[in-house]
């Protein structure tokens, strides 16, 4: 058994089009290789800091990620061996990893540990309340926020309400007085 830390450059994609490890930003590897009979066990650690937005407010979120993997790198002879020796085009499709003399190929298996360990809906803090529908304002700096809404429906009454108002009032309440007078009777 060896123990090995290691700090590399992010690749490409490490993340998705919310959130992610910007590319070239230092992944700290923590691995723990074991020699075992079909190969080389690869068990290990990748802390990163995460960069994007939340998903509610669009506002920007640093994040530290942890994500945890373990993956068999296995001795060329021993790959064939398991698989029964046919190279057909299923065999490359199958996610079996191989040694490359004493070095392997991290990169899949990290981007597969980080992408997984991402959360699915970042948000800024557990109560966002998202931006407006209407303005796009941030709700959470302004909790009262709201606008008036008018139902369509309801838009010609309205204007009859708005209309009649100016029109005089008087007159409209000496006639409300008089069809009060009527309905009590």
């Amino acid at each position: 058994m060896r123990k090995v830390s290691r700090s590399v450059p992010a690749p490409e994609n490490l993340g998705n089009e919310v959130i992610g490890v910007p590319v070239g930003a230092p992944v700290e590897l923590e691995l723990r290789l074991e020699s075992v009979i079909e190969g080389v066990l690869v068990t290990g650690t990748a802390d990163a800091d995460l960069k994007g937005e939340c998903v509610r407010c669009l506002e920007p979120i640093e994040r530290e990620l942890e994500a945890d993997f373990q993956e068999l790198y296995y001795y060329p002879e021993a790959a064939d061996r398991f698989k029964g020796g046919s190279d057909s085009d299923e065999d490359e499709d199958d996610e079996t990893y191989r040694l490359e003399g004493d070095l392997f190929d991290l990169e899949t298996v990290l981007r597969d540990a980080v992408v997984l360990a991402l959360p699915l809906q970042p948000v800024c803090q557990d109560d966002c309340l998202g931006l407006c529908p209407e303005c796009g304002a941030r709700l959470t700096d302004d909790p009262d926020h709201h606008h008036d809404a008018v139902d369509p429906r309801w838009a010609a009454l309205q204007e009859l309400s708005a209309a009649s108002s100016a029109t005089g009032s008087e007159e409209d309440s000496v006639t409300r007085e008089g069809a009060a007078e009527n309905q009590e009777k």
